[in-house]
């Protein structure tokens, strides 16, 4: 049992939770406040050093993939019914999940939990805010649209838009199934090489994981403590019942239209789960993610190297129902009565701020700083939910990715690929 990745991941979890609360100021305290939080930069240095090989291959990784899952295809109509299929299915489970987190949220009001003493400790609080979030600019519709094409893919890099190459990669895959075999043969030669090289890098990458989940966690656990989360319980509550409702949802599809049991598919997908709530990232598993879609979910090649890529880029569905939770948490804390057409408002404009989100840790508060803009609530109010932010990152990617695994079982259903003869080419 040792031996398995797993296995090794819990053990890991759970010492990194255990040290943290040992060396935490506001637990345990077995060390001055001074001494553990120097040693908690030491101790995450291994996760972080896990997190940087993964981001360094990322972007092969995800183009390399893509390329070859369309190139894989059997012909262009099999990957159009695929295209055809996917768009709608992530735009629609983002829809369920930002529903279910706004009749949470109403339902129980968190917002009217939290204590005088720690809505005025916002002020304190507001210089680190906003050296946390970024400008944001108004782009119109139009101008988004042609923005997803990739013009100047060094500046996406920089700004960490995986998205542009998502589509980048989507053009050269689609290009190279309407060319000559003897004229695509060495882009695709090379998109196989580049694949291997990243899956080289992440293989090294995951004898780090177990490691990298002790210090990632326990540098967690040292800087929130207990004070944290207590003082925000009803929020981390209310937010942990949305993401739970959601994947029952998941469990549901994969039960009604892919086939599997919810007991066999969590079983399946656990490793999967874990190392994303360890990461907080969707872009560090999505190796595995392929790797468990394909060899225990027996999801055909051409859909798991296209649909985990792309559902890693834009389904954010646990992520959408976290941004919504929090948005209406904020507002009953400042006192902001939301009407009907506010309350639609907010819910289009978190499925468009959450399809396309970077999948690195972190980024959804940069993402709730722009739903918070639209409905008036002061941005100072993030300061709340900075605190408890990284617990329920964890959280809400190990659902992000969930939803990706189960997309795969529903194209499976819905494709003609898993009928089709070509599901072991890569």
């Amino acid at each position: 049992m040792l031996n398995k990745l797993w296995v090794q991941v819990v053990i890991g979890m759970i010492l990194g939770v255990v040290v943290g609360l040992l060396l935490s100021p506001s637990a345990f305290a077995l060390v001055p406040q001074d001494i553990a939080l120097a040693i908690a930069p030491w101790v995450a240095l291994a996760g972080n050093i896990f997190l940087a090989l993964i981001k360094m291959v990322v972007i092969p990784l995800v183009m390399s993939s893509i390329i070859l899952g369309i190139t894989s295809a059997d012909n262009t109509e099999t990957l159009k019914s695929l295209g055809i299929i996917i768009a709608p299915y992530f735009v629609f489970t983002t829809v369920v999940a930002v529903t279910i987190g706004i009749f949470i949220a109403f339902a129980i009001q968190p917002g009217n939990f939290v204590s005088s003493d720690i809505i005025n400790s916002i002020t304190s609080s507001a210089t680190v805010v906003r050296e946390v979030i970024v400008p944001i600019q108004s782009i119109s519709i139009p101008d988004m649209i042609v923005g997803l094409i990739p013009v100047n893919t060094a500046q996406s890099e920089l700004d960490g838009n995986i998205l542009a190459f998502v589509v980048l990669a989507i053009f050269v895959g689609v290009a190279l199934m309407n060319m000559d075999n003897e004229d695509a043969k060495p882009m695709k030669d090379l998109a196989r090489s580049f694949q291997a090289f990243s899956m080289k890098v992440v293989d090294w990458a995951m004898k780090l994981a177990p490691y990298a989940v002790f210090g990632l966690l326990c540098s967690i656990t040292i800087k929130i403590g207990f004070d944290a989360i207590s003082s925000m319980s009803m929020y981390i509550i209310t937010v942990l019942l949305g993401l739970f409702a959601l994947l029952c949802f998941y469990l549901c599809i994969a039960y009604f239209i892919g086939k599997v049991k919810p007991l066999d598919f969590l079983r399946d997908i656990r490793e999967v789960q874990l190392m994303a709530f360890s990461t907080s990232s969707s872009a560090a598993v999505m190796p595995l993610s392929i790797k468990t879609a394909e060899e225990k979910l027996h999801i055909p090649t051409p859909i798991s190297k296209f649909v985990i890529p792309l559902g890693a880029t834009i389904n954010m569905d646990g992520t959408a129902i976290y941004q919504v939770i929090a948005a209406i948490f904020l507002t009953q804390l400042f006192g902001i009565d939301l009407s009907l057409v506010e309350i639609i408002i907010l819910a289009l404009t978190t499925v468009g701020a959450s399809i396309g989100a970077p999948s690195t840790p972190g980024v959804g508060i940069v993402i709730l700083a722009t739903i918070l803009q639209g409905i008036g609530v002061p941005i100072e109010g993030i300061a709340l939910i900075l605190g408890v932010d990284r617990i329920l990152d964890m959280c809400r990617t190990t659902i992000n990715v969930t939803g990706d695994l189960t997309a795969t079982l529903v194209m499976k259903r819905f494709t003609s690929f898993n009928q089709g003869s070509n599901i072991n080419e890569s």
